[in-house]
């Protein structure tokens, strides 16, 4: 998702709190636009691994996408409706999991020995 540049993305452990999910992953979008392209492009990279959901809500409209892997909830939200519901706060007492930095783009050819 790094590559459609989610905002704020976050990974919460629901496991001890939840009894229909183990995570939530919680991401924004700055435009309607942007969300679609998220939710559409996890599901692409995800069908490829032969990962389907389980069922798919909100990629119409734009503004709160649900993507239901079972053991995993994807909500992608337009930022201000994620303001507005707060899983985050929700949800304060799961463990929050910060993601991995996103991988560096390879410098190419420049740092090839000079002779």
């Amino acid at each position: 998702m790094a590559d459609f540049q989610a905002l704020d993305p976050l990974l919460l452990n629901v496991k001890e709190h939840c009894s229909f999910t183990d995570y939530f992953i919680i991401c924004s979008g700055a435009s309607k636009r942007q969300v679609q392209a998220l939710a559409e492009h996890l599901q692409e990279e995800l069908a490829k691994a032969g990962v389907k959901p389980l069922g798919v809500e909100g990629v119409k409209e734009g503004l709160w996408v649900l993507l239901d892997y079972n053991t995993v909830l994807v909500h992608i939200f337009f930022q201000e409706l994620r303001e507005f519901y707060d899983l985050e706060g929700l949800w304060a007492e799961a463990l929050r999991i910060s993601p991995a930095p996103a991988p560096k783009p390879d410098s190419g050819s420049e740092s090839s020995s000079h002779e």
